[in-house]
């Protein structure tokens, strides 16, 4: 049961609300002055205070309530405080809910308007508890998975990218191949990075992009040549087979890799073994091989332009890299990490990074960041510097008139905490249209 705790002096006020309370199956507890009040609080188990403004005889200034308010405030910010009083004059009040305070209620209240209230932000305060315990586990759990694997400075704020990078790690040790696959310039470099340096292997991570190399080039770059393989070949040269032998070999881009090249491939796969170009002798090496394409890899298949043994022999396991407009939180991280420590986006600027498509990635975003660090000549970064195309610009939000605003709260018996979330705004923004738009509780 929910417990709300009532600061007033005056016992008749304390006897009644404690009783509309309890009829509707929220525990309230009475203290009858502000340091009762911060005793009580300290004791714990409240969620909600009702706070009057005045307690000494003959007071009307609300200058008590709104010490007693920045104390609670100080003490527990988050803390809903909803201030009740007959006296205090109403600028007094706006100016304490733009300091924070859950709500104003005048007296002689309105029983089903303060129970709306209280309901409405004993709700609130259980969600925002939630989210704050799921925060708080999500940063244990992504703090943990640091400690434990080297993350090569990857950097993820997405439930997707961290789903990603904890299976990752669990597939890091095991000797079998893995397939990356997503869009060019999402990162799959990053993850067979951090494949390679948790799998414990001894041996180095070599790259090779099969899509950088005419294809006449390929299985000499793979497996090596020995002199007078081909023109130009005077002394024989190792493989990148060879030269990953104890370690990792990355194949990026292997949806390129010609049919001639993927049948050698698929043989040291099965084998381990392996011939350079204009020789006989076999080379046995031991190689882990990470391969990552963007390429519709069964499509290529279908059209007999990929071999489909080879394809499920890099396919032990599959990691799938979404592209970075389907890794929302990871934009702003990101953004800053290209940023540097030097540098901070507006909020203006974070507005359009969010409303960007991304359609070139992270790749995009970091080039992107880096040419707005060069060419600004403040701090801070605006949406203009950004450089982004206008038509990723964010709407601006319509704002509500007058009208919507007393349709809003009228629709909500006059809770502005109710009405604020109807309208998409804080419960201070709300207040401050109101009391710019002459518009009374």
């Amino acid at each position: 049961m929910p417990t709300v705790l009532v600061i007033d002096d005056n016992p008749a006020i304390t006897t009644a609300l404690e009783m509309l309370f309890t009829l509707n199956d929220i525990r309230a507890i009475r203290a009858e002055s502000p340091a009762a009040g911060l005793r009580q609080l300290a004791r714990g188990g409240v969620d909600l205070v009702l706070a009057d403004m005045n307690f000494e005889a003959d007071t009307t200034s609300g200058e008590e309530g709104t010490q007693l308010f920045h104390d609670i405030r100080s003490l527990y910010p988050d803390m809903p405080v909803i201030l009740m009083t007959a006296w205090t004059d109403l600028s007094r009040a706006v100016a304490l809910v733009k300091a924070g305070a859950a709500d104003y209620i005048g007296k002689p209240w309105d029983d089903a308007r303060l129970l709306a209230s209280v309901r409405n932000l004993l709700e609130l305060g259980e969600m925002q508890k939630s989210l704050r315990d799921a925060a708080r586990k999500t940063r244990q759990r992504r703090q943990a998975l640091a400690e434990r694997h080297d993350l090569r400075g990857f950097v993820y704020a997405d439930a997707a990218s961290e789903a990603l990078l904890t299976l990752a790690c669990r597939v890091a040790a095991a000797p079998l191949p893995v397939l990356i696959t997503g869009p060019n310039g999402s990162g799959k470099e990053k993850i067979a990075e951090i494949l390679h340096y948790n799998s414990r292997r001894r041996g180095a991570l070599v790259a090779l992009n099969c899509g950088a190399l005419p294809a006449e080039l390929i299985e000499a770059e793979l497996f090596g040549a020995e002199a007078g393989a081909y023109t130009g070949i005077t002394r024989a040269r190792p493989g990148k087979f060879e030269v990953a032998d104890g370690g990792t070999l990355f194949l990026d881009e292997i949806g390129t890799l010609p049919l001639a090249g993927q049948t050698r491939l698929l043989r040291v796969l099965e084998t381990g073994c392996f011939t350079r170009l204009g020789s006989h002798r076999e080379i046995r090496v031991q190689v882990r091989v990470i391969s990552a394409t963007n390429a519709d890899l069964p499509a290529l298949i279908a059209r007999g332009e990929f071999r489909e043994d080879l394809y499920y022999r890099l396919n032990a396991i599959e990691l799938t890299l979404p592209p970075l407009a389907e890794r929302r939180d990871d934009i702003l991280p990101l953004a800053q990490h290209f940023l540097g420590t030097d540098k901070r986006l507006s909020d203006s600027a974070e507005a359009a990074l969010l409303a960007h498509s991304w359609p070139g990635n992270v790749r995009e975003l970091r080039n992107v960041m880096q040419r707005a660090a060069l060419l600004a000549t403040d701090a801070v970064i605006s949406a203009e510097q950004l450089a982004l195309p206008r038509q990723d610009a964010p709407p601006p939000p319509a704002e509500p008139d007058a009208a919507d605003i007393r349709d809003c709260l009228r629709r909500h018996g006059g809770v502005v905490a109710q009405a604020a979330a109807e309208l998409g705004l804080s419960r201070q923004s709300l207040y401050r249209r109101m009391e710019r738009l002459g518009i009374e509780r």
